[in-house]
């Protein structure tokens, strides 16, 4: 039980993962309102950019290959 116990206090005073745990949920304060506003209101904008290179493509591989 005493070596139990021992364990538990220093896992409790182990603070070696607690700069890396701040720093990811800064990370994750930061980039999740960045991502949600990407996704609600640039994906669109997106979505469109890349539709139009594909078309755009289409169209040059139909003049080169004569429509087929």
């Amino acid at each position: 039980m005493r070596s139990l116990k021992n364990l538990l206090h220093r896992v409790h005073n182990d603070e070696r993962g607690a700069v890396s745990l701040e720093t990811i949920l800064v990370i994750g304060a930061i980039a999740l309102p960045i991502l949600i506003y990407l996704l609600k209101y640039g994906w669109p904008k997106i979505k469109n950019y890349f539709d139009q290179g594909v078309q755009d493509l289409d169209t040059q591989r139909q003049g080169v290959t004569g429509g087929s």
